[in-house]
């Protein structure tokens, strides 16, 4: 292990993680910049209410993981996938085309459109970048890969947010830098891609079934006759309705609670998004080469307690009194904005512990041929458990008007409930896995 080069100067993964960073870095500029354009009114066509835009603004993203999932999965078992990835990187640069026409011509429509195509280029690209690694990767690298692989896109999200929203904060109506950078970032992903190694092709005589909502029934009803692997998609998705609970309220927290600024909504996210970062590069560190659960324990009880610490720290938030609060007045406020700022990043990182490993063996128990289709049962989940988040926080806080703290806290007991059992079922299934291999 020691003579062996980084990852990230190796031919075999470097292409690859190139390009799923600029790409991940590209949506969340475009998704930010649009975002802020509808709330600021910078689009003259603008005739419903700015929360009914931004609503469907994230439904338009994520629809297509739903609707065409399933059949990206088959697409990806059956054709060679490096030139799958250059033309998906090159119909990312004629989407961006698309939503540069719509940020200069102020067009609404054109620029939702725009963010419907990506959420499908996306869609699209997921199979394939999950289904790569275990290809191009020694069985050993598999955790070091996923860690670099999270803690790369966890920086591009942050980075690209922080982007997309400085450039239109500093443009004065201005969108010709928002675009100049969406093309720019869409091209270099594109020349990225044309570095990946060439695929080996899994499964070249599988026959495309274009009826989207039966193969993803199909390819979940696949996934579920296989007790493992299902069960750690279910661990998989349960992170991002986790995930999505907290980060999607980080703003009415920073308002209602905290009485920050927009830039302590900023400053949030950047701890969130540097603690998974941490935590993945962390994970592999501590947990060794090996593909194992052993950090995903640490992951689920760091998710439950650091929910109850988060908690508890805003109860100690003392009331607003006068105008809101900048990052600088958060450090010399008292130590209860520093309980948040610390629980905050600890969930981070114990982020980072749970999914490393799930994403791991995910790869490494999928079935060769149907990896990608694996992949893609992981994205549909992963989809249906994020809107479930998105009801069940609006029954809890618009409902039934219970306060965030108290939402944070349900979310922990059904973290620490739903981390038992998954952790039981995870080392029952191994155990019988090991066996059938042995015999």
């Amino acid at each position: 292990m020691s003579n062996r080069p980084s990852l990230l100067r190796d031919r075999r993964f470097l292409p690859m993680f190139l390009t799923q960073f600029l790409g991940a870095l590209n949506d969340n500029v475009y998704k930010q910049a649009l975002l802020l354009v509808i709330t600021y009114g910078l689009i003259a066509q603008q005739n419903a209410q700015i929360s009914t835009l931004n609503n469907l603004a994230a439904l338009l993203f994520i629809l297509p993981y739903f609707i065409f999932s399933a059949t990206a999965g088959q697409i990806a078992d059956k054709y060679e996938r490096a030139q799958l990835v250059r033309y998906l990187k090159g119909a990312e640069i004629v989407i961006m085309l698309l939503g540069t026409a719509g940020f200069l011509l102020g067009n609404l429509w054109l620029l939702l459109l725009a963010l419907f195509l990506m959420g499908t280029q996306s869609t699209f690209f997921g199979p394939i970048k999950y289904a790569i690694l275990p290809e191009v990767l020694k069985s050993d690298e598999l955790m070091s890969g996923n860690a670099l692989f999270q803690s790369g896109t966890s920086i591009a999200i942050l980075v690209g947010m922080i982007l997309g929203g400085s450039m239109i904060a500093l443009s004065d109506g201005n969108l010709m830098w928002v675009s100049g950078t969406v093309l720019c970032l869409a091209s270099l992903g594109y020349l990225a891609s044309r570095f990946i190694l060439k695929q080996n092709i899994p499964a070249p005589d599988l026959n495309i079934d274009w009826n989207f909502f039966r193969t993803s029934l199909q390819t979940l009803r696949y996934a579920k006759n296989l007790p493992l692997i299902f069960t750690i998609l279910l661990g998989n998705s349960w992170y991002w309705f986790y995930g999505a609970t907290y980060l999607t309220q980080i703003p009415q927290l920073t308002q209602e609670n905290l009485h920050g600024s927009e830039n302590v909504v900023s400053l949030l996210l950047t701890l969130f998004s540097v603690g998974i970062g941490l935590g993945s590069l962390l994970c592999r560190k501590i947990g060794g080469s090996e593909v194992n659960i052993k950090m995903v324990p640490f992951g689920m009880l760091g998710l439950t307690v650091f929910a109850f610490y988060l908690a508890i720290s805003l109860t100690f938030i003392p009331p607003m009194t006068g105008e809101r609060l900048g990052i600088a007045d958060l450090f010399s406020n008292g130590a209860s904005y520093y309980h948040v700022m610390l629980s905050v990043s600890l969930l981070g990182i114990s982020g980072g512990f749970y999914i490393v490993p799930l994403y791991a063996m995910m790869q490494a128990y999928s079935p060769r041929s149907h990896r990608a289709r694996v992949v893609a049962a992981n994205n549909i989940l992963n989809a249906v458990f994020m809107v479930s988040s998105a009801v069940f926080s609006i029954i809890i806080l618009s409902v039934l008007n219970i306060e965030i703290h108290i939402l944070f806290c349900i979310t922990a007991v059904l973290s620490a409930l739903f981390s038992i059992w998954l952790l039981k079922r995870l080392k029952q299934l191994m155990r019988q896995t090991q066996a059938n291999l042995e015999n």
